[in-house]
């Protein structure tokens, strides 16, 4: 079975001289339908290795070695543009810190239209069919009143829910998902973990979790 996803040998530091290794030598797949995890501790570097999948390093860092392959192909090397392309299309995120995601002044339904804009051309029935559909599979019957919140008023679970809804709305191949149960309780993570792995099994989509939590990683 060929891998949906590879990362080959990737190298990243620190773009200030002298430069600081952060990341050496990493390697690892993701299949279709599947999940791949990427555990260690804070400040190991496992952040960074994914976040350099979709081409979002941060300022202040960068890739000096190593391929990314996705599909077949590869994806380092590709402009920016169509790196911009495949995020949020073939490859979705989910964040940790759900909260400091959203603009506490947008409803959450301002929040999922943008990111549908950004990605696809639709009427605005078939974006509320949309919503609507992806806030059910993560287990909202309520989305209504769900799309009518604003973040504040949502709980840190509920956002980590809204946040999946809004990645899988786009049909993604690959779903990295950095972190998403770090600042939920026991409950709550437990709920966020089942509906990605449903998600997973039902779209035959890979997973590539990132966490620090060896729990949550054998689950």
């Amino acid at each position: 079975m060929k891998a949906l996803l590879e990362v080959r040998g990737l190298e990243i530091e620190t773009a200030a001289r002298p430069a600081r290794g952060l990341v050496k030598g990493a390697c690892f797949s993701v299949f279709a339908g599947e999940t791949t995890c990427v555990v260690g501790a804070s400040g190991s570097g496992k952040s960074l290795s994914c976040l350099s999948v979709p081409g979002l390093l941060p300022p202040g860092v960068r890739k000096t070695g190593g391929e990314v392959w996705f599909r077949g192909e590869r994806i380092d090397n590709a402009p920016k543009e169509a790196l911009r392309r495949l995020r949020g299309t073939a490859i979705s995120m989910v964040m940790q810190n759900p909260m400091s995601c959203f603009d506490p002044v947008f409803t959450i339904e301002s929040h999922f239209l943008e990111t549908i804009a950004a990605h696809e051309r639709l009427s605005r029935r078939e974006a509320d069919e949309k919503m609507m559909n992806a806030l059910a599979e993560v287990g909202f019957d309520d989305g209504g009143r769900i799309l009518a919140a604003y973040p504040f008023q949502l709980s840190g679970g509920m956002l980590q829910r809204v946040m999946l809804a809004m990645a899988l709305s786009l049909d993604p191949a690959l779903l990295i998902a950095d972190e998403p149960t770090s600042d939920l309780d026991t409950v709550a993570q437990a709920r966020v973990l089942d509906l990605m792995d449903a998600a997973r099994r039902g779209r035959n989509m890979g997973v590539l979790l990132v966490t620090h939590d060896f729990g949550v990683a054998a689950k």
